[in-house]
């Protein structure tokens, strides 16, 4: 994810939400119409179905050093069942949680986890079911995917946010040099425009993001209505997100055989227009963690409404007790 820079980037992000607005009419309507009449003609076929068991077995565990600066120790597949951060419930829900019960000292690392897939991906239609997601002060939680050598193959962000952050931000990131650029292509997308430039670096990684305006997109907000999906479509016209809440998910995702021409205004959407995501984005993993403070969620603390420091909110496990993804499955279309 993310080698976010930080605290300048968080002033930046905060300095230009609700600054731009969607490039709508920039293009000609026959890109518009093409766009459309591509994916109308597409069927998707379910490749890959990640539930339960196969969130253990199909997925990798992350456990070297967190790449963001978080005060994390990521554990090995073994050792997180052991320690209980990882289990399947009795209903198929995967678990993924941060230790809320040992004692750290402030400014300590607690335990959490981080997979991603085995498989690779370089496109496809990718249909995300959470019951929950974590949330809360120092948590910073993310749903992704990424290529090998960042930046150089690219980052897709699904889902991220920090601390008592209410609304969900989704951003890509390119390499340098790139020149992509955030467009809609002239379509039309539900959030609100944080960033333009997706070019992404150690010392500049902003990347191209939206906020959703919905609070329902992330957090406790996401929570309380049982969670919900989400769909990101990643093809030769670029890269376009949904968000249904639970009681909002289509028909046609519940019978496996989605037809996202059929669904209502994306969350989000980047056109291939001003950024070729077939040449800039690939052979990516999925990714899901949650880490603690660092250089997005720990620069952010002082100005989150969260008490203290964060260094002095790791000590606290009461924080971690709903630091937890409930997943009900992950699928791949192709």
């Amino acid at each position: 994810m993310r080698l976010l820079l930080v605290f300048l980037a968080a002033i930046i992000l905060q300095s230009l939400a609700g600054r731009f607005s969607i490039g709508r009419g920039l293009y000609p309507r026959t890109l518009h119409n093409n766009i459309h009449a591509r994916r109308n003609a597409s069927k998707y076929t379910l490749q890959d179905y990640y539930k339960g068991q196969s969130f253990l077995d199909d997925w990798d565990y992350f456990t070297g050093g967190d790449p963001t600066g978080g005060n994390v120790v990521y554990l090995n597949r073994d050792d997180a069942v052991a320690k209980n951060l990882t289990y399947v419930q009795p209903d198929g829900v995967t678990m993924l949680a941060v230790d809320d019960y040992s004692d750290v000292p402030a400014g300590g690392n607690r335990n959490s986890v981080r997979i991603q897939t085995k498989k690779s991906y370089s496109g496809g239609l990718f249909i995300a079911d959470f019951w929950a997601m974590p949330h809360g002060c120092s948590v910073w939680p993310a749903y992704w995917s990424i290529g090998p050598n960042w930046p150089d193959a690219g980052e897709i962000d699904i889902i991220e946010g920090i601390n008592n952050q209410t609304t969900n931000q989704y951003t890509l990131h390119s390499a340098p040099g790139s020149n992509c650029t955030l467009s809609s292509g002239g379509l039309s997308a539900s959030s609100s425009v944080l960033s333009k430039v997706c070019d992404s670096s150690p010392a500049d990684n902003v990347g191209c993001a939206y906020s959703d305006n919905n609070t329902s997109s992330f957090g406790h907000g996401f929570n309380i209505l049982g969670g919900g999906i989400f769909a990101h479509l990643w093809d030769s016209s670029g890269v376009t997100m949904w968000h249904f809440t639970r009681d909002q998910i289509p028909a046609d995702i519940k019978a496996k055989a989605p037809t996202p021409s059929s669904w209502p205004t994306p969350v989000a959407v980047w056109s291939s227009a001003t950024c070729d995501v077939c040449t800039f984005f690939h052979d990516h993993v999925l990714v899901l963690d949650t880490t603690i403070c660092g250089g997005w969620a720990g620069a952010a603390y002082p100005s989150s409404g969260c008490p203290g420091t964060c260094a002095q909110a790791i000590a606290n496990k009461t924080n971690y007790s709903l630091a937890k993804w409930e997943i009900n499955y992950i699928a791949v279309y192709q």
